[in-house]
């Protein structure tokens, strides 16, 4: 075997050559007889390659009393490779002989001898000598090992049954649920989580850091956190834990067997063998139970459009686009089946290389990273790995010129959006380098570099950068598309009308400062515009609910808001579990129906005790209408896929209600329906249920005003003449062609509103000539005695004079 393992102290073989130290290897020399003696600082993964078996780089470091020691990549191949990998750790000193000597390419880069040593065939031996850890000031960042003592302070833990309120504890759980940390209102960001033990409660957690590596780091469902120094704080009849002063968390992979090591920021924590010991009995506990399981990431290869799924892969390069969106260029080793979009850059704002080889392009996935997730995004570098959550795979056209002929062809692209919002654990989480997850994903990456840059005779740049996965840096093209095709062509405003009005109005076209000149009163102006900017940003608050009785408007509540009235609702009923509902209507059936308790995929753990109609019951149709009290806003989101109308209710002292304003008052699949407070004389009466039961026939059964969703918007206006503010109201349906009703549920409704937007003002737009439309301008003033005139666009919609060229950006009409 060409790897030889000698115990320290022992003497080597006599056939290695004169040793020679690192700063004496040169091309110019014969170094047949020459060996080289060093430390193994890095120790890249073994690679499974076409043309020699198997390939590993490591970098040796010389040993020895100087604080300057020099290093030197060193590249093996073949069956030396794999001997290599199985045999030797990083730490270990070894000599090696039998070498050829050539130019290092990455010495610029990495600051390590411009040469690297080349091993493979039977001349070529590694001679191992198991040594001590590597110092601590060794060069290489992975050669420095975090201390953990074994000897410190003992510490005590609290069971999550046992915690009580005001007392600050320490605690370990298995993470059942957690969001990425984010921005809170304040100057710290915010995480939250739950966990659970072996007294099977479930406890909510709440972490405040200034500090973005201060929060746990956690990476998927059945992770094990400890923490230490949490305050137990009542809130709705439960406790919650927050953080104090002196807060630590570790997180650890919570696997069976599983190496147990922790993930911190923290330079020095306690760590000793009864920590160990909690950690693996939390493992075996959790793989016994029906916990929530992490949901698999996905590669590229796997995509599939329309899609949402969590990406572990490597940052390559970075641009903003403006200050609400950041373009990443990431990749994970493996090809999508579909065509990507390709987004231009400006020259000034990108961060990374701005091109790579042809057969890399083809790899590299472009995400658009939108509203909160944005200074996460501005916090990561080139060559950092991510773990991308709940991102979003979306089909869309765009116009590319066609070489071969002056006419331009239209091609599918997909493209990948991280939308706004902490919805679903959404947001981005840097890996380290040494992490588990992203191992198997390095293999991929650098079975690409090999397959596709590795000669039979030698090993090229590319080879031994992608050793580490991180990207050369070259100079090129500012527009990042595949090599030889043309940016995507997105901006044909000298050609595309991509709205245009659709009233029969006989008045000449005027310009914006004609239409400020104007007289109001109801009347109508035809304009040639450009949409200079819109508001809101953030599409899910263009989205309102409307009275059509009293007038009045509200926000759609968000699911946070949601989750606490429907948690604060059946912890009513948990308080109380005997009381009953006194003095049912007649017409008033119950029934049992099992949930999960997190996760739909888990087994049922709940029995629920619904109502529902005795007609509806007798005629065997139970799905079609149920009332239940006691659940979370996500098991009524499940039921709701299941039972064609839920009611979701409390009981309060023995008497049925609806939940309060602003709750939905109705569940019907994806689509939630409100009610106005003002207007609704809330009762409960027998539905109808001789024709359709739908939301109109239960509204007035339950006798509440439905809220109808309506879109509102503020659009700038701009020609060569002026500016001009406009609404966006009563026609906004008619001019996206989309419902808002559709939009408060459809992701192809929110997706279609976010395409057009962005074709009519692209985000990456700064300089370009944005495409222009036709459109009806109304003019009016609310009321006789208002001076100011306001305008909305009316009798306006988006073009169907042919397919719209689409850029697809992500909604975030749903957060």
């Amino acid at each position: 075997m060409p790897v030889c393992v000698i115990e320290e102290g022992r003497k080597g073989p006599d056939h290695q050559g004169t040793i020679i130290p690192i700063s004496n290897i040169s091309t110019s020399r014969n170094h047949a007889n020459h060996s080289v003696k060093g430390r193994v600082v890095q120790k890249g993964p073994l690679v499974s390659s076409s043309s020699h078996n198997f390939i590993l780089k490591a970098v040796l470091q010389e040993v020895g009393p100087s604080p300057q020691r020099a290093s030197i990549n060193m590249v093996l191949l073949g069956t030396l490779a794999k001997d290599f990998s199985q045999a030797v750790s990083e730490g270990d000193v070894v000599v090696a002989s039998g070498f050829s000597v050539g130019k290092s390419p990455t010495a610029l880069k990495d600051k390590r001898h411009p040469c690297n040593l080349m091993l493979s065939g039977e001349d070529a031996f590694i001679h191992v000598r198991v040594g001590p850890a590597p110092p601590a000031n060794a060069t290489s960042p992975k050669a420095v090992k975090r201390k953990i003592p074994a000897e410190g302070p003992k510490y005590s833990y609290t069971k999550l049954n046992n915690l009580k309120a005001g007392e600050v504890v320490n605690v370990y759980g298995v993470v059942v649920f957690f969001k990425q940390p984010y921005m809170s209102r304040g100057s710290d960001f915010c995480s939250s989580l739950k966990i659970t033990d072996q007294s099977q409660l479930k406890v909510s957690c709440t972490i405040f850091c200034n500090k973005l590596e201060s929060h746990p780091q956690i990476l998927q469902i059945g992770n094990i956190v400890r923490m230490h120094r949490v305050k137990a704080h009542p809130y709705n009849d439960t406790l919650t834990l927050l953080n104090t002063f002196g807060f630590s968390a570790l997180v650890f992979d919570g696997t069976v067997g599983a190496a147990v090591e922790p993930r911190t920021a923290s330079k020095s924590f306690h760590f000793a063998e009864e920590d160990r010991r909690a950690v693996e009995e939390l493992r075996l506990w959790a793989a016994s139970q029906a916990l929530p399981r992490a949901d698999a990431t996905l590669t590229l290869s796997a995509v599939q459009p329309k899609m949402y799924f969590d990406l572990t892969c490597q940052l390559l390069a970075k641009a903003t686009i403006d200050s609400m969106c950041t373009l990443l260029r990431v990749w994970d080793g493996t090809r999508c089946p579909h065509a990507l979009l390709k987004v231009a850059a400006e020259p000034d704002m990108v961060e990374g290389p701005t091109s790579f080889s042809e057969e890399h392009e083809k790899l590299i996935a472009s995400v658009l990273v939108y509203d909160n997730h944005v200074p996460f995004a501005q916090q990561i570098k080139p060559g950092d790995f991510l773990r991308i959550y709940n991102l979003r795979a979306i089909p869309g056209w765009v116009e590319t010129p066609d070489t071969s002929s002056p006419r331009s062809e239209e091609v599918n692209h997909l493209s990948f959006h991280l939308h706004g919002g902490t919805a679903y654990g959404r947001g981005i989480r840097p890996l380290p380098d040494d992490s588990p997850e992203i191992q198997d994903m390095r293999r991929a990456m650098d079975a690409f570099q090999v397959h596709h840059e590795v000669s039979h005779h030698d090993v090229n740049d590319s080879v031994l950068c992608g050793a580490w996965a991180t990207p050369p840096c070259c100079p090129g093209n500012v527009f990042w598309n595949v090599p030889h095709a043309a940016p995507c062509n997105l901006l044909t405003s000298s050609r595309l009308i991509p709205a245009e009005r659709t009233c029969d109005h006989i008045v000449e076209p005027l310009t914006l400062s004609e239409v400020k000149r104007s007289l109001p009163g109801g009347t109508h102006h035809h304009v040639r515009v450009q949409l200079r900017s819109y508001e809101p940003r953030r599409l899910h608050q263009a989205l309102k609910l409307y009275c059509s009785k009293c007038t009045s408007m509200q926000d759609v509540p968000d699911e946070e808001r949601l989750d606490n009235i429907f948690s604060e609702a059946g912890a009513d009923a948990d308080s109380d579990p005997m009381q009953r509902w006194n003095n049912p209507p007649p017409w008033i059936r119950s029934d049992d129906v099992h949930i999960h308790a997190e996760l739909t995929r888990n087994p049922p753990v709940r029995t629920l005790n619904v109502s529902t109609s005795a007609q509806l019951l007798s005629e065997g149709k139970v799905k079609e209408l149920i009332f239940i009290t006691g659940t979370t806003l996500q098991e009524t989101c499940h039921l709701a896929a299941g039972y064609h109308n839920v009611v979701p209710m409390k009981l309060s002292e023995g008497h049925l209600s609806l939940l309060d304003p602003p709750a939905p008052f109705l569940f019907r699949g994806r689509k939630r329906f409100y009610r106005c407070q003002q207007c609704s004389k809330t009762s409960l009466k027998e539905p109808n249920t001789d024709g359709v039961l739908d939301e109109k026939t239960i509204s007035e059964a339950l006798g509440v005003q439905m809220l109808k969703f309506v879109l509102l918007m503020k659009f700038r206006l701009q020609d060569a003449t002026d500016t001009l503010d406009v609404f966006l109201w009563r026609d906004a349906e008619s001019f996206f062609n989309v419902s808002a009703d559709a939009a408060a549920a459809n992701q192809e409704a929110q997706d279609s509103i976010r395409e057009t937007l962005d074709l009519l003002c692209p985000p990456w737009d700064r300089a370009g000539e944005r495409p222009w439309m036709d459109a009806c301008l109304r003019a009016y003033r609310p009321s006789e005695d208002d001076a100011q005139t306001f305008y909305q666009i009316c009798h306006t919609s988006k073009s169907t004079s042919k397919p719209p060229i689409l850029n697809p950006q992500h909604s975030k009409l749903s957060k």
